[in-house]
């Protein structure tokens, strides 16, 4: 397996398949925002999917802001927002990183544009970041972000991939078949904005160029020796304050150490999702839940179903994935992701809970995902 990565990440890229580009560094494209204006759009948004998707699977668009004073004005908003949460509960739970190396604002989106919905219109017309999204997902996306603060000494994350295979843990993307594996990026796209200018010691993201098509870039990315060449291999590019850096969520990345004494590097993290992720019925799949346990739970009792058979009606209507939720009520202790329907439900009917019980547990859960 190790061996079929060396040879994704052994590849260069090709300056023909990016003519666009402004120069290409350590495999990453760049672009400059300020050389894109008179560009053919379709041709932009053609080469930057192509990137994405058979390229080195990452880009850089430099200057996305002609003024960045928007960019310091969510800072500071930001910062604040910080030093409430930290009073209020102590700070926001972090991904692939150890708790406390840095502070986190979850739904950083929504926070902006209640906290000033005139920061938010500027700071959110970029236009750099429609066109990039639009570009990997097409039309009618969804944007969610999180701020990341990392202050000096803040160490770096481990190697990872991201959202929707990446927040699972191994066992449960083995549960998934290989084509899922090939197109969980396809619905993604990772993205940050650059807050500050970040030198390459503030610990600027490690990119591994080509690792997303690596058929066990999420089922391995954990495995030690993917890890040892993740550190041989990786490569680091400086950001300017409102830089935009893109890749595809399967491409094996990591925050680094903040190495500097006086350099608090934030990002603001942007997950983009395709509008193709939703179901096609609008479905009350709490009161389904609730009316339905007693009815598996009776099954269960007089062993009228087999397990097999319970676990597949409670497929059929609980909600298996715990995803969208409320980061700050709702955050991933312990793991990558809160419990979903589907795993509470099985584990009352395993644990004989009353339906009172589940019902309890039920509401407890829903309103971790909705405060």
């Amino acid at each position: 397996m190790i061996n079929s990565l060396k040879d994704q990440i052994n590849r260069s890229a090709d300056p023909c398949a990016m003519p666009l580009a402004t120069s290409i560094e350590k495999n990453v494209a760049i672009y400059d925002c300020a050389n894109l204006s008179n560009v053919n759009e379709a041709a932009l948004k053609a080469e930057l999917a192509a990137n994405l998707l058979e390229g080195p699977g990452v880009f850089v668009l430099k200057g996305s802001f002609d003024d960045t004073s928007p960019v310091d004005e969510a800072t500071a908003i930001f910062l604040d927002i910080i030093e409430q949460e930290k009073t209020s509960k102590g700070g926001g739970e972090d991904h692939f990183a150890k708790a406390g190396a840095n502070d986190r604002v979850w739904n950083s989106l929504e926070k902006l544009c209640m906290a000033s919905p005139e920061i938010f219109a500027r700071y959110h017309s970029n236009r750099w970041i429609r066109l990039a999204s639009e570009a990997w997902l097409g039309p009618a996306f969804q944007v969610t972000a999180q701020v990341n603060l990392v202050r000096p000494g803040g160490e770096a994350q481990e190697a990872h991939t991201d959202y929707h295979l990446g927040f699972m843990t191994t066992d449960q993307v083995d549960s998934y078949p290989a084509h899922i594996h090939a197109t969980s990026a396809q619905l993604t796209l990772q993205g940050a904005e650059a807050h500050c200018d970040m030198p390459i010691e503030s610990g600027t993201t490690k990119l591994l160029p080509f690792s997303q098509n690596w058929p066990g870039n999420y089922g391995h990315f954990r495995d030690p020796d993917v890890r040892a060449l993740f550190d041989e291999h990786h490569v680091q590019l400086p950001l300017g304050k409102g830089d935009l850096l893109f890749f595809s969520p399967g491409l094996l990345h990591g925050a680094g150490d903040n190495r500097t004494a006086d350099i608090d590097r934030m990002a603001n993290l942007l997950q983009v999702s395709s509008a193709f992720g939703r179901s096609l019925e609008a479905i009350d799949r709490v009161k389904m839940c609730k009316t339905l346990y007693p009815t598996l739970l009776e099954a269960k009792n007089s062993s009228s179903m087999t397990d097999s058979e319970i676990a597949a009606a409670i497929a059929s209507s609980a909600e298996g994935y715990p995803f969208p939720t409320n980061l700050d009520t709702d955050p991933p202790v312990g793991g990558l992701a809160p419990p979903s329907q589907q795993a509470l439900m099985n584990q009352g009917i395993a644990e004989g809970w009353t339906s009172k019980k589940f019902e309890t547990e039920l509401d407890g859960r829903e309103a971790k995902r909705s405060s």
